[in-house]
């Protein structure tokens, strides 16, 4: 049987690309959210800012804990999935390098322009535990 997983730093540079990722949260009494963000790796760590008001936040400070996962959805398929303790506090957050990330240079700048920091922005550092990956490009 061919390995699949994907080596550490296979996973680092598949996160790295440019992807939108599922944070998926426990939600007592339902099923888990889950839902689309823009996210960053920084040291280790998955970061994803929300408003500090919205269901993600309250969740995840209710849970402690998320699920992140990021596919292509290009075969040969790679997949990779996160789960960990995630934290969670208010503080400003300039959205432009972010944006940027996502949207190039000019959108991006002026997506950034638009939605200024202010101090009721949630920033989730999610700390992976335990990894899932896969890329069926090695089965070929």
């Amino acid at each position: 049987m061919v390995d699949t997983d994907m080596t550490d730093a296979e996973r680092d540079s598949f996160l790295a690309d440019v992807r939108v990722g599922i944070l998926a949260i426990e939600r007592p009494g339902k099923g888990p959210l889950a839902l689309p963000v823009w996210y960053q790796c920084e040291a280790g760590e998955i970061v994803i800012t929300m408003g500090d008001d919205s269901a993600k936040a309250r969740l995840l400070r209710r849970a402690g804990r998320a699920t992140f996962t990021v596919q292509d959805e290009h075969p040969p398929y790679r997949y990779v999935s996160a789960e960990g303790p995630a934290t969670v506090t208010t503080e400003p957050a300039d959205v432009a390098d972010l944006a940027t990330r996502y949207l190039g240079p000019e959108l991006g700048r002026r997506y950034a322009a638009a939605n200024p920091p202010n101090d009721s922005t949630a920033v989730v550092r999610l700390r992976p535990e335990r990894w899932l990956t896969c890329d069926y490009g090695k089965t070929t």
